[in-house]
């Protein structure tokens, strides 16, 4: 996978907005800024009527500037949302009534020039990427696994790539494959578990579940090249040897230490309902 395929999470005050580098450029989801701006709890409904309203105003390049992109979706699948560069966000921010319409051209400017560096030096984004997640007060500890988790499922990626499956639909196959032959479930199946819904899963798992992700993934890619799996197929049937591997290193630790590796915790913000994950 390239760098420019990878849908990666900017933050405006505690929301997360996807973006992905398109024509050599930031472009976000504008879902999550409508979201991020409005807390409507129908986003997408929100996005349609306003839409509609532009282009009966008279602003139709606003919808001819509109791309219909894939970026991750919180169960690991990529799928088309309609996304904007920075001069399409600010002018349909203008039409969004809200206080924090001024603070977030602020930031969606610095965001936008932050591509620009990262470029001239890519190590800023992994950079970054460790300062998110410490903002967010993740531990030093925890922030080495998700990175080091992030390395590996590029790695992964890449071996699939390079062995002709295809992005999108059977990438998410066969990582549903790994985790299910894991953890005995799919990544859907974990978010439930989790109480999760648009987040990540894997900004929401403890040490131990990041370490067996891994694993299984690491595992997938090695099988991958000792046995030069092509095609989709073959990959699917090695995404469950390498996830089995996981797997049973998982059933062995949870045997001996008497504990369930897989946990309901998370790091949503504290509710009644809700325990901030330790």
């Amino acid at each position: 996978m390239t760098h420019d395929e990878i849908t990666k999470i900017a933050v405006f005050r505690k929301k997360e907005i996807r973006k992905i580098i398109h024509k050599n450029e930031w472009w976000f989801s504008i879902i999550d800024i409508i979201e991020a701006l409005t807390e409507t709890e129908r986003p997408r409904k929100y996005w349609s009527d306003l839409k509609k309203k532009l282009i009966k105003e008279g602003y139709r390049e606003v919808s001819e500037n509109i791309g219909q992109l894939k970026i991750a979706s919180p169960d690991g699948k990529k799928r088309e949302t309609d996304c904007a560069n920075t001069e399409t966000v600010f002018r349909i921010i203008q039409a969004i009534p809200s206080s924090k319409a001024e603070p977030f051209k602020r930031w969606l400017a610095k965001v936008g020039y932050e591509r620009v560096q990262e470029i001239e030096n890519p190590e800023l984004a992994t950079k970054r990427t460790r300062a998110l997640y410490k903002a967010k007060r993740y531990s030093d500890a925890w922030i080495e696994k998700r990175m080091r988790g992030i390395e590996v499922r590029e790695t992964l990626t890449d071996e699939w790539k390079n062995r002709g499956v295809k992005e999108g639909q059977e990438y998410a196959i066969l990582t549903a494959e790994i985790s299910r032959a894991t953890f005995g479930m799919t990544p859907s199946e974990y978010q439930k578990l989790k109480g999760l819904k648009r987040e990540n899963l894997r900004d929401h798992m403890n040490d131990l579940e990041l370490i067996f992700t891994m694993l299984g993934e690491a595992s997938t890619t090695e099988i991958a090249r000792n046995k030069d799996a092509k095609g989709f197929i073959e990959n699917k049937t090695v995404a469950r040897e390498g996830g089995s591997v996981a797997g049973k290193a998982r059933k062995d630790l949870e045997l001996k230490s008497g504990k369930r590796v897989s946990t309901s915790k998370n790091y949503l913000p504290e509710k009644k309902d809700t325990k901030k994950l330790k």
